[in-house]
């Protein structure tokens, strides 16, 4: 039976280029990384993860996207119809981050990833710190974090990035001490990668939830 953790998520924001005739396009490879990818040894404020991304295939395979792409900082390539099956990912999307961490642990080892809530509507500032400091704990072991979040955020160039429906994304890397993380986005290639502010991206998740190292 699935967990009722947080709110179910919907279409993503390819669900509308759906509806008016396009679709997110097929999976597409870039930013290959080495087989056995690390985080790269910078100053101790920054840490960056190299990503084997790939696009969603459509509209509905956010959640499987987000934890492929998050596994392939390991170095891990895995079938995401295959993930989207273990996660009970339908046209509806996937349920809750509480579907995605299960297969991001058993890919990675048992209990490495904890699902992490942040219920209100507006993230509180101990909230904003805790995200920080997981993704800096979850990046500086090499791995990446899956976030579940809806509505719209703006990321560090001034670029709007819509979800109304809710979606998923993954972070691998952060400057500045985790004031600012790098989200690598699998709805549309051409925005593949950006920055965004912790704060801005604590309240795109609020009501929602995210996987990180425990």
């Amino acid at each position: 039976m699935r967990t009722t953790l947080l709110r179910k998520t919907a279409l993503t924001f390819a669900a509308a280029a759906a509806t008016a005739g396009g679709i997110a396009g097929p999976a597409v490879a870039a930013h290959a990384a080495p087989a056995a990818a690390q985080a790269d040894r910078k100053p101790s404020d920054e840490r960056q993860l190299d990503v084997r991304y790939e696009a969603q295939p459509n509209f509905y395979f956010c959640g499987p996207a987000a934890a492929r792409n998050a596994l392939s900082v390991q170095g891990k390539n895995i079938d995401v119809y295959d993930m989207a099956e273990r996660m009970g990912t339908t046209e509806a999307g996937t349920d809750s981050i509480n579907d995605i961490t299960p297969v991001l642990n058993k890919e990675t080892g048992k209990d490495v990833y904890k699902s992490v809530e942040i219920r209100d509507a507006k993230a509180a500032e101990k909230q904003t710190d805790k995200l920080r400091e997981d993704i800096k704990r979850t990046v500086d072991d090499g791995r990446a974090v899956v976030a579940n979040i809806a509505g719209t955020a703006t990321d560090t160039d001034g670029v709007a990035h819509s979800f109304e429906g809710g979606h998923y994304v993954s972070v691998t890397g952060y400057d500045d001490e985790g004031k600012t993380v790098t989200i690598a986005d699998s709805a549309n290639p051409a925005q593949a990668s950006y920055q965004m502010d912790i704060k801005t991206l604590a309240n795109w998740i609020a009501t929602r939830g995210y996987s990180a190292a425990s």
